[in-house]
């Protein structure tokens, strides 16, 4: 019969030997990428490019320099690519690093706006990176056909995460995976989903704030993620003072639910 103690000692160490899996098949990911690739990602490159099936046709939407493609592409880990922007610029930048790396045969260079520059079944999988959530949410919808089709949309909103975690899962989306990436000094929320048809809509609103696969996964940036939340709060309550208008206590009621709900995660 185990005493109190022992429950205790096996569930911490159950706790991190999950730890210790996803840490460990996370960084397998990434050394796998680690090859002779004249292209050098950022932290964040690297994790999205990370989450890239192999041997799968890739579309990087809003793809600026084209990064990501190319080094995908230099490593071997994908034999196509579609590097998409709506602007001129950005995409002429893409097309000197594609010439630059000799990969003019595996790339398909578009101009024009998110997802309606691609057609159904040509690509499996679709990178939406360093733009708005809802901005990632409009383009999903400007083309259904294509977003409902691939097997995998791997996105990176730079803000309103939590409006795109509501969209997704209210859209007939299933978030397949969630992770963090720390870059001077600024955590990134990395999504990514795949078209079902069901809603799973989260019963408990906070969850859209804080992705339930990042609690499901103990992300190792979690703690920090969470600190950051909270911080976030308590600056607001801090500069509402002890002011006593309505709209002002409404403010400070919900910015005090918001971190006991987030402490209950923890």
């Amino acid at each position: 019969m185990l005493l109190h103690e022992d429950v205790k000692k096996f569930e911490y160490t159950k706790i991190n030997f999950i730890k210790y899996v996803n840490t460990y098949n996370r960084s397998r990911n990434i050394s796998r990428l680690k090859g002779i690739s004249k292209v050098k990602l950022t932290n964040r490159l690297l994790k999205i490019a990370s989450l890239v099936s192999e041997n799968k046709r890739l579309a990087d939407i809003g793809t600026d320099h084209g990064y990501i493609p190319v080094y995908l592409l230099n490593e071997g880990i994908i034999d196509f690519a579609i590097l998409a922007d709506i602007n001129k610029g950005p995409l002429e930048n893409a097309r000197s690093e594609v010439k630059k790396n000799k990969l003019e045969d595996k790339v398909n260079l578009r101009l024009g706006s998110g997802i309606e520059v691609l057609k159904k079944g040509e690509v499996d999988e679709v990178i939406i990176a360093g733009m708005g959530g809802i901005l990632i949410g409009e383009l999903l919808e400007s083309n259904k056909e294509v977003a409902h089709s691939v097997d995998k949309l791997i996105l990176q909103p730079m803000q309103a995460q939590e409006e795109l975690r509501y969209y997704l899962l209210n859209n007939g989306y299933e978030i397949l995976d969630e992770c963090l990436e720390k870059e001077d000094f600024r955590l990134y929320e990395i999504i990514v989903a795949k078209y079902t048809g069901k809603n799973s809509p989260e019963e408990e609103e906070i969850y859209y704030e804080i992705g339930k696969k990042l609690i499901e996964n103990k992300d190792e940036l979690l703690t920090e993620f969470i600190a950051n939340k909270i911080k976030k709060y308590n600056n607001i309550i801090e500069k509402l003072g002890n002011k006593e208008s309505e709209a002002v206590i409404a403010k400070r009621k919900l910015a005090n639910d918001r971190i006991e709900r987030i402490k209950k995660l923890i």
